[in-house]
């Protein structure tokens, strides 16, 4: 009869959950779509759950700094983090001691959507084709070159899956972030940029960059006319990185289940769905189960893509 108490406080402390304000850490600077998204979803859940949820920007190393903050926090459901595929999926294999296990000291809560990437060149660029960039860059390796925001963003990891699929070598150009990539790019001093398809809007409607191509599998709606990469020369091709809500290992599963189901619910309304959109996000919802089993697909996948390309932790 003893051990029954204790299950019974536990499931009437989850009933009550919340009683106070949950903070959500988001591990990268404000203005970006990762703030975006945790912006939303924190007034939407705050009204969902009757309790403040306030978001704290923790910048800093690929989102090291936010994501061990959040994985030694404690589990009690008052802690969220938003995880994108540079912290929770691929750092473990750029950098050599992140301070944290992206599957062991996390539980993943809920996918909030999906971002692609659009290969870009500027505006007078001799480059008109995928494949131009393909038989370029075979024919003089290392010649062409790509900027990004750093190892594992998924402008990197873009380029290092052109260069597997394609056969061909490609120098990277690291920026401290996109936005300077992309001053760079149509300056004429880097040849092209996988950038989301949210940050490259306004160069693209200013007729300031081409589009070529997008690393979804499928075409995008707000991207007409523009064939994915998978269609024009790199077959199996499929880049999209995301942004998903986690907890500190070992928060209840109730306060689990119960932020899950708010998630979905949010994501598929007409406001949020429509916001969601103009960050570049195409909202998902899958639930825990179903968020940690792509998760580990994300793992093995570009884990493969990093070891064949030969890329060392640091």
């Amino acid at each position: 009869m003893g051990s029954v108490v204790p299950v019974a406080q536990a499931q009437t402390n989850d009933t009550a959950w919340p009683t106070k304000s949950i903070r959500y850490i988001v591990p990268f600077s404000p203005g970006g779509v990762s703030d975006g998204v945790a912006r939303l979803m924190a007034e939407q859940l705050s009204a969902r759950l009757g309790q403040s949820v306030i978001v704290e920007n923790k910048p800093g190393v690929s989102g090291l700094v936010g994501t061990q903050q959040a994985a030694r926090a404690e589990p009690d459901g008052y802690t969220l983090v938003g995880g994108t595929i540079t912290t929770h999926a691929v750092n473990p294999f750029f950098i050599k001691s992140p301070g944290y296990d992206p599957v062991k000291d996390f539980t993943p809560v809920a996918l909030v959507g999906m971002v692609s990437n659009a290969l870009v060149v500027r505006a007078d660029s001799p480059f008109n084709s995928v494949q131009q960039i393909i038989d370029a860059a075979r024919a003089q390796p290392d010649s062409l070159t790509y900027g990004t925001a750093g190892a594992g963003t998924s402008q990197h990891l873009s380029g290092q899956l052109f260069q597997s699929i394609s056969d061909t070598r490609l120098r990277q150009i690291i920026y401290k972030g996109g936005s300077q990539a992309m001053v760079d790019l149509i300056g004429g001093q880097i040849d092209m940029v996988f950038e989301t398809v949210a940050a490259a809007r306004p160069m693209i409607d200013a007729k300031r960059v081409k589009v070529l191509g997008v690393t979804s599998a499928q075409p995008l709606a707000d991207l007409p006319g523009v064939k994915p990469l998978a269609e024009l020369g790199l077959p199996g091709f499929e880049m999209q990185s995301w942004q998903g809500i986690f907890a500190p290992a070992g928060t209840p599963a109730p306060i689990v289940d119960r932020l899950a189901r708010e998630i979905a619910e949010i994501v598929k309304t007409p406001q949020v769905h429509a916001k969601l959109m103009t960050l570049g996000v195409a909202p998902d919802g899958r639930d825990s189960a179903a968020f940690s089993q792509f998760q580990r697909s994300e793992m093995e996948k570009w884990g493969k893509v990093i070891k064949d390309a030969g890329i060392q932790a640091d």
